[in-house]
């Protein structure tokens, strides 16, 4: 049996491999072997099909990482709905957004964040289950919701050019966008991007990125797709990482480089045991030369680089292991991202005129190939701007070709990558001009040694506040974590007279960056 769609994948392991462990939950230790996965998979089916939920309807997520996502998520598939998993450390007001948004009808949310549900109003949604105790509210748990229904599979038309996943990516106007991902999209990623890794049946599989990244959900399909068992954290629980590396003996991971960067200070991590590991992948954001160097010598094991977006299912270069050979000839390569996978083309063009550049011209990276989102829900303006007719996707990342590897440069867009979540000024900023005593604002990126970047405000300020002084750095932090997530709020602020600005109003962000990058070769850290 084929897989075509993420629907196919519990089914086929099912019958190949049904008694082999799938998947373990590290926090509380229950398990699932294959068939277990894909009965509990049927009755979310079931379930959502006597709901009215069919073709192309929305069903939401908002939990931190649990094996019922995973449950959650094939079951949705098999209807033929889009799973949509929403970013829990957003703010309450921004939770809604993407709910609204994306006109999900079911909501399946971990009782941590009953308390910000209570403070949002949602249009569409009809049924709210409960991951944990719903407490006083009058909602189904998990495992009331599905009790009863069959486990019988349940099998409807599924194509593999339909969406079946919806992961939202802020954009430069400071709204969310939901980016639609196909079946196909997925299966090309599973089958070809990661090929490198080598995981397999025999593998274990070790998931403790955010289930709402790509890099996250992405990468625990990934592991289930090979067949592999997978060990799923809660959270990036740094002492537990390691621990569920030695103790469960797992062969293949993946972090962001500020994980791998604090799992380098663990206390007595150079008496820990990986022989296990086998493989780990790294990606979402830049990685300075020390950190990587430092984490392939205490782990020991082949280590391959993935640079992708969103937007084109995860990686669509790979640096391999062969490649990584700091202080040789080739040590230079560390710095590259790698080359492009399988079926996909890459090209670095002039922005204005969307000319292919020459090796070694730094310009806009543009991808065209089977991973390409289908594009943005209910967006048609933001999927026109983004790609071109040709099928060529604007990723927005600046950068360079040189012997056919690909070197990160700098980004076209505003965005600010802090310990691998993506950060976009323009929502900031409107946020700091909400203030009353902010006159203009701008938002950059500065370097930082813990995150790579960190998010700093430059505010030109009323003459006096309301209490009769200016406006403090610490009351504009304040502001701003009552309206965003921490993760996005100003960990500084500089003040400005002007903020200086071409002709047509646009800050002029290079000129701002420029003294806190003095000296760097790159502008991203």
């Amino acid at each position: 049996m084929t897989m075509h769609t993420l629907a196919d994948l519990s089914r086929v392991h099912r019958e190949q491999r049904g008694a082999q462990l799938a998947l373990k939950y590290i926090n509380d230790g229950r398990t699932w072997t294959y068939l277990q996965l894909d009965d509990e998979a049927n009755r979310v089916a079931n379930t959502l099909a006597a709901a009215g939920v069919g073709a192309g309807d929305r069903i939401a997520f908002l939990d931190k990482n649990t094996p019922e996502y995973f449950i959650y998520l094939f079951g949705g598939a098999k209807v033929n709905a889009v799973s949509v998993a929403v970013n829990w450390r957003l703010a309450p007001a921004e939770m809604e957004y993407i709910l609204n948004h994306s006109e999900a009808r079911i909501l399946l949310i971990g009782e941590e964040f009953l308390d910000a549900l209570g403070q949002m109003d949602l249009t569409a949604i009809s049924t709210i289950v409960v991951i944990g105790d719903p407490g006083e509210n009058d909602y189904p748990t998990f495992d009331q919701w599905i009790a009863g229904a069959p486990a019988t599979d349940y099998q409807v038309p599924v194509a593999p050019e339909d969406t079946c996943y919806q992961l939202y990516t802020s954009g430069t106007t400071g709204l969310p966008k939901g980016v639609e991902l196909t079946h196909a999209n997925f299966l090309h990623c599973l089958r070809h991007s990661l090929k490198a890794i080598n995981m397999g049946e025999r593998s274990v599989n070790l998931v403790c990125m955010p289930l709402f990244h790509i890099s996250g959900s992405g990468w625990g399909i990934t592991g289930l797709y090979n067949g592999c068992s997978s060990m799923l954290l809660r959270d990036v629980d740094l002492p537990l990482i390691l621990q569920t590396i030695a103790t469960e003996r797992v062969t293949h991971s993946i972090f962001v480089p500020a994980v791998l960067q604090f799992l380098m200070t663990v206390p007595g991590i150079e008496n820990m045991d990986f022989s296990s590991l086998e493989s780990i992948t790294y990606g979402a954001s830049p990685i300075t030369e020390a950190v990587l160097m430092d984490a392939m010598q205490t782990f020991g094991c082949n280590f391959c680089q993935a640079y992708g977006l969103t937007e084109t299912t995860g990686a669509v270069t790979v640096l391999e292991t062969e490649d990584h050979q700091p202080g040789g000839p080739r040590g230079h390569l560390l710095r590259s991202c790698g080359r492009p996978i399988e079926n996909h083309s890459l090209k670095v063009v002039d922005q204005q005129t969307g000319e292919a550049l020459v090796d070694g011209s730094v310009g806009e990276i543009w991808v065209r190939g089977p991973q390409v989102m289908k594009g943005y829900w209910r967006n048609e303006k933001a999927t026109l701007e983004s790609t071109t007719a040709e099928g060529w996707f604007k990723t927005g990342d600046a950068g360079y070709f040189e012997d056919g590897y690909l070197y990160i440069h700098d980004r076209v867009k505003d965005m600010i990558i802090s310990g691998g979540e993506n950060i976009y000024p323009a929502e900031i900023e409107n946020v700091l001009m909400q203030h009353p005593d902010i006159t203009d604002a701008a938002v950059i990126g500065v370097p930082s040694e813990r995150w790579g970047e960190t998010v700093k405000a430059i505010v030109t300020r009323v003459g006096e506040g309301e209490s009769g002084e200016l406006v403090s750095e610490q009351a504009i932090i304040e502001h701003c974590r009552k309206n965003l997530a921490g993760y996005k709020c100003p960990t500084s602020v500089d003040w400005m007279a002007e903020i200086p600005r071409n002709p047509s109003g646009k800050i002029l962000k290079v000129e701002l960056r420029k003294p806190y990058w003095e000296g760097r070769k790159r502008q991203v850290s």
